[in-house]
């Protein structure tokens, strides 16, 4: 006969030992807000494609935050954007100065403020009445800074410099060869709701136009 096996004892578990009251509401610590400060440095630099308008460099660089990084920048002198307003003919609602044009990278026609590039030593305002003139044949006798911004800082370097011209006058324009423009001289209502529908996606006409409108709303409050 097979001996009798006797059952084992089953072990215990030890009970788990309850939380105490000051574990259950600990959070941890919000982290100390980051604070930045210093410039890059451009470790080395090498141009990888020149022309006619802008280069291109690739960069190794060191920047504020212990950031060791390549960059690929597009390289290009800035850009002066006229924002052209007559205030004469209807103070209640002026006109702003839009042209027409196709843009190949944009694959379509675009509404836009005047604009081109500053050339090598060229100041905003002598760069904006030469665009000015180019494009719509439009001359202005008051010229004010207006704002400044980087249209893409991730990669681009140009810098868009948007100058109110004001009190202006018609002549002739005298575009470049590569240049086909329409002249539109349109009340601020309807590029705002122009704007607002979707029919102006030009970045600096959006800067431009609606910080305008934004000051002018604040000067008249």
């Amino acid at each position: 006969m097979a001996p009798t096996k006797t059952p084992s004892a089953k072990k215990k578990t030890p009970a788990k030992k309850p939380l105490a009251a000051s574990s259950k509401l600990a959070t941890p610590k919000p982290a100390k807000p980051l604070k930045l400060s210093g410039k890059g440095r451009t470790l080395s630099s090498k141009v990888v494609y020149k022309g006619r308008i802008f280069s291109i460099t690739a960069d190794d660089v060191a920047e504020p935050g212990g950031v060791r990084a390549k960059r690929d920048v597009i390289r290009h002198n800035g850009s002066v954007v006229v924002l052209a307003v007559d205030t004469k003919t209807n103070p209640a609602d002026p006109s702003i100065l839009l042209i027409r044009q196709y843009r190949h990278a944009a694959g379509q026609f675009l509404l836009e403020l005047p604009a081109g590039r500053i050339e090598l030593g060229e100041k905003p305002i002598p760069a904006g009445k030469r665009e000015l003139i180019e494009e719509t044949g439009y001359r202005a006798r008051r010229w004010s800074k207006y704002v400044r911004y980087f249209a893409s800082p991730g990669f681009l370097s140009e810098a868009m410099n948007i100058l109110l011209a004001e009190d202006l006058t018609l002549g002739e324009a005298t575009p470049e060869d590569d240049e086909r423009i329409e002249i539109h001289m349109t009340p601020l209502s309807e590029v705002l709701r122009l704007i607002h529908d979707g029919k102006i996606l030009d970045g600096k006409t959006l800067v431009g136009v609606l910080f305008y409108d934004s000051l002018r709303r604040t000067q008249q409050a």
